[in-house]
Formats: structure tokens, C-alpha cells, sequence
């Protein structure tokens, strides 16, 4: 699996010799890879008025481009506005609650993210076929499909250290601009321009595959929460800024702690365990039909709902797990 950014093809569909080779020897003789755009076809044709676009079949005729595209600014921030405030409405009722859970698309955005993925990894594992993914810039959306889809394929990501590996990997060390889009959350007045929820999107994703498969991942909702959390408001460096330059320049890690060496600490690793926990090796297909997508209570019902029985409920499961 492969992501990047746009090629800069521009509206005199320029090419680049290097780029086309380096992904001609990706492939062998015969072979055949996928490029899954994360912008509509429209859209990575309007790039090329700005510079960008899109790989032009004559210059890559092992690749097959796949245009499944994903919400990654303004109208995502909009979705999750209009959840939160939703879900804060305790006056609404049955008909208007589910109008609003319906007109804010947001489970809308979960099924699109899971599917590419699916795809993504239905390339890799059934196809046996090397997956190139990318959006605009390669930092948001393409960040949310190859991380998912190691999930799905990667038994070793599914552990608390290898989770902790993958975001390492496929967010911060990526580049997702985490300073511009958590700048603030969906409770601020303030609209600004690049914030969007791309790392909720993926947290909720991530929730969905736990509640299909709840075997099969290490970590716990109590994780995803504690990754929500420091993602908008953290005590720790490892979320800081929008790329690794930036953090060089600020010298994060001589002066923060890093919220992974809070996390394996005994006392609290134990908290973000699921005790529930065997090792599946298979690749864990999740099912994205609509009545699979549940909304994320543990989340955004959290400060309208008391998590008090659903808490005692896993405490007694770990108590048992570790009688046992």
C-alpha cells in the first residue's frame, strides 16, 4: 500500500518521468495496481486549473483509477455541528431526533470512510494487487483509508502497542495538519476555514469495527475517548502542530511528554484494555450496510448520559476475565 499527494499534472497535463517510473517498478510484468482517489472524478479534474490532477492512463497503464470520494473540510465540520448540537437537544422528539440524525449525514461519512477502506483492502487481500491512495494533499482523507484498511488486513495493529504504531505512522508522522483541523470543536462560534473532524471520523470508525468485531481488538472505547480528548485539549506533545517540521522547529519532544508513554504506564494501560480480547490473525471485513452504522453513544452522548452502569458492567467482565 502506497499514499501521496495529487500529482501536479496542471492544466497542460505536465508529466514526471521519475513519478511514472517509481510506480511502473511497484508493479511486475504483467501486474496490474489500483489508484483510489479520495475527490469525485469533477473534482480532480477542477484540481488541474490550481496545478493539480490526476495520473493520466497513457503515462500509467498498469494502474486503474477508482474515484470514491470522501468529505475532508467545511461540509465535515458542518456534519459534526450539527450531530453535537442535535444530540445536546434533549427537548426533541422522536420524529424530529431522527430528521436531524438523518439531515446531519454524519453515519453518512462513517459508511463512505469504512467502504473505501473495504475497497482498499479487498485490492490487497483479494486481488493481490498493490493499492496507491490519495486525495489532494495525501494528509487527510488518504490518511483515514490506509490506516483503516491496516486495521482491517493487520492483526498487529488491532494490539494496543500496534494502534498506538499506526497513528504514529499514518497520522502524526504523515503530516495530518492536527493544529489546523482540531483547532477548536463543534461547541466553538468560531468558523475557521480548515478545521475538520478527519481524526473523530477515523476514532468512530475504529469504534465501529470494535462493536462488530469486539474479539478482535485489544483496545477498548475508553482509548478512543482518551485519543478524542487530547487530539482537541492535550496535557501531552504528541498531537502538537501539523507536521514534523513544525515540531522540530518546536522542539516538541525535548519539551512535552508523549501521550504513549502516559498510556503503557501498568496502572493506566490496564484502564484501555478490552478484557473481552482474543487474537483474530483473519482480516476483519466489517459490514457497511445502514443498518450496521450505529451512531457512537459512548461519545457523543457522554456528557448528556451517565456511562455509570455500562462502567460497573465492564469492571465486573474484567473481574471475571481475570478469575478465570
Amino acid at each position: 500500500m502506497l499514499r501521496s499527494g495529487q500529482p501536479l499534472t496542471g492544466p497542460n497535463r505536465r508529466r514526471c518521468r521519475e513519478d511514472e517510473m517509481l510506480l511502473g517498478m511497484v508493479l511486475d510484468e504483467g501486474e496490474r495496481g489500483f489508484i483510489i482517489d479520495t475527490r469525485s472524478a469533477q473534482a480532480a479534474k477542477q484540481a488541474r486549473m490550481t496545478g493539480g490532477g490526476t495520473e493520466p492512463k497513457s503515462s500509467y497503464p498498469q494502474w486503474r483509477r477508482l474515484h470514491r470520494p470522501l468529505e475532508r473540510g467545511r461540509p465535515l465540520q458542518e456534519s459534526f455541528i450539527k450531530l453535537v448540537e442535535a444530540c445536546n437537544d434533549t427537548s426533541i422528539n422522536m420524529d424530529r431526533w431522527l430528521s436531524r440524525l438523518e439531515s446531519c449525514r454524519w453515519l453518512s461519512h462513517v459508511k463512505a470512510a469504512l467502504s473505501t477502506a473495504c475497497l482498499a483492502a479487498q485490492c490487497m487481500d483479494r486481488e493481490e494487487a498493490s493499492v496507491l491512495v490519495h486525495g489532494t494533499d495525501g494528509t487527510d482523507t488518504t490518511l483515514l483509508v490506509t490506516a483503516l484498511a491496516q486495521l482491517i488486513l493487520d492483526s498487529s495493529c488491532r494490539t494496543l502497542v500496534g494502534f498506538q504504531g499506526l497513528l504514529e505512522r499514518e497520522w502524526i508522522e504523515a503530516g495530518h495538519p492536527f493544529h489546523l483541523r482540531c483547532a477548536r470543536s463543534a461547541y466553538s462560534h468560531a468558523r475557521m476555514k480548515q478545521e475538520a473532524p478527519l481524526f473523530l471520523l477515523f476514532l468512530d470508525c475504529v469504534w465501529q469495527l470494535s462493536r462488530q468485531f469486539p474479539f478482535s481488538l485489544e483496545f477498548s472505547e475508553c482509548l478512543l475517548l482518551a485519543l478524542f480528548d487530547n487530539a482537541y485539549a492535550s496535557a501531552y506533545g504528541t498531537f502538537l502542530c501539523n507536521n514534523e517540521k513544525e515540531r522540530c522547529l518546536c522542539k516538541v519532544k525535548e519539551n512535552t511528554h508523549s501521550l504513549w508513554a502516559w498510556l503503557n504506564q501498568p496502572g493506566e494501560k490496564k484502564k484501555y484494555l478490552n478484557p473481552l480480547y482474543s487474537h483474530n490473525a483473519l482480516v476483519i471485513w466489517p459490514s457497511v450496510e445502514p443498518q450496521s452504522i450505529q451512531l457512537w453513544q459512548g461519545l457523543f452522548f457522554r456528557w448528556i448520559r451517565s456511562s455509570q452502569y455500562l462502567d460497573e458492567a465492564w469492571e465486573e467482565i474484567q473481574r471475571l476475565v481475570e478469575g478465570n
